[in-house]
């Protein structure tokens, strides 16, 4: 099965092209994820070029394994051009930020929203967990701000992410998140129905690439996994459980 990100060498020896095709994850459940660990190695694998090529087409997934891709790529040496072939949403929007040059066609979108996650606990427990969200959504905004500069005041981008905010080329040039706007292309979004069931405002025609571009086969399949590991956790615990 292909991956969800591929990279390799240009026809120019120095310049790198990198493909993130699919979702952000911390743990790779089936080949099409990845994790910053792996995403390290591939990147290392371009040797020294002077040029990266950095194309998305991703719902996002992990905040953490995004922020140390997005970091990877800051600090590499190498000038970063970016191209949103079709979504850059969540914490893959983010990564996008690493672009000295971003690229959207007219048909390209970025969705950015504050980070989420599933909490059990009790009262302070979850306090905690809504104060951990807080800084977490602080760290991706910094890489927003960073880019944006003057065309984006930190309130406008709160209220922004507050309310799940899906930006089409044009208005996300004109809020400094994307350099450029090219004419339109013809990349179908690559999208998780599971992660896109958690965003609220989903434009329809996405919703509707979504039913074209996943088979029942694959979902059966992505599911299978899902519990698999599940009930793999769940059998680790009774083992610790005992020792304990």
């Amino acid at each position: 099965m292909k991956k969800f990100w591929e990279m390799k060498m240009a026809t120019d020896e120095n310049v790198g092209e990198i493909y993130i095709y699919g979702d952000i994850e911390s743990y790779k459940f089936i080949e099409e994820d990845t994790t910053a660990t792996s995403f390290k190695e591939d990147l290392d694998g371009l040797g020294d070029v002077s040029s990266i090529n950095l194309y998305i087409n991703s719902p996002g997934g992990s905040v953490f394994e995004g922020l140390a891709i997005y970091n990877m790529l800051k600090r590499h040496k190498a000038h970063v051009n970016v191209q949103v072939d079709a979504l850059a949403a969540s914490i893959s929007s983010v990564i996008a930020m690493a672009g000295d040059t971003i690229y959207m066609p007219k048909n390209s979108m970025l969705m950015i929203h504050n980070a989420w996650t599933m909490a059990v606990g009790n009262s302070a427990d979850l306090r905690k967990m809504a104060d951990d969200l807080d800084r977490i959504s602080q760290s991706s905004m910094q890489s927003y701000l960073e880019k944006a500069g003057d065309k984006l005041s930190e309130d406008k981008l709160k209220e922004m992410l507050d309310a799940e905010t899906w930006l089409s080329a044009d208005e996300a040039k004109g809020l400094g998140l994307a350099d450029v706007v090219l004419e339109s292309n013809q990349m179908a979004a690559s999208i998780n129905n599971d992660l896109f069931a958690n965003y609220k405002n989903v434009p329809k025609q996405l919703q509707k690439e979504e039913k074209q571009a996943i088979s029942s086969q694959e979902m059966a399949e992505r599911q299978r996994i899902a519990e698999e590991a599940k009930a793999d956790s769940e059998y680790t615990k009774t083992i610790l459980g005992g020792i304990i």
